[in-house]
């Protein structure tokens, strides 16, 4: 899922690309591909100007099963959350201002 994520937010790329994405060796990803090919998450589409290459895209299907993954996620995180306490959600906010600071681009 976490290829199919990448696809979707950086997409359309090569192989080599989702590769360098993911932090994989191309034979790994390569196999990847296969099987997100196999289940029509994704699309590969012969590059016009270079042969060699072929781009990767999320399929409709693909779009979906991410969305689908997404809300089960945020519904399990909300129902969790509800059960801090109102102490507990001020240091996970303050938890987060911090990962938000350490995650910014630039100097």
């Amino acid at each position: 899922m976490s290829a199919l994520a990448t696809v979707e937010r950086h997409g359309p790329m090569t192989v080599g690309e989702l590769a360098t994405h993911e932090q994989v060796q191309k034979p790994t990803v390569t196999r990847i591909v296969a099987a997100l090919l196999e289940r029509d998450l994704i699309a590969r589409t012969p590059d016009p100007l270079d042969g060699r290459i072929s781009w990767l895209k999320t399929t409709g299907q693909g779009r979906r099963l991410l969305q689908r993954i997404r809300r089960r996620r945020d519904e399990y995180l909300a129902a969790r959350l509800k059960r801090l306490s109102p102490n507990e959600l001020e240091t996970l906010e303050r938890a987060a201002e911090l990962l938000e600071r350490l995650t910014e681009v630039g100097p």
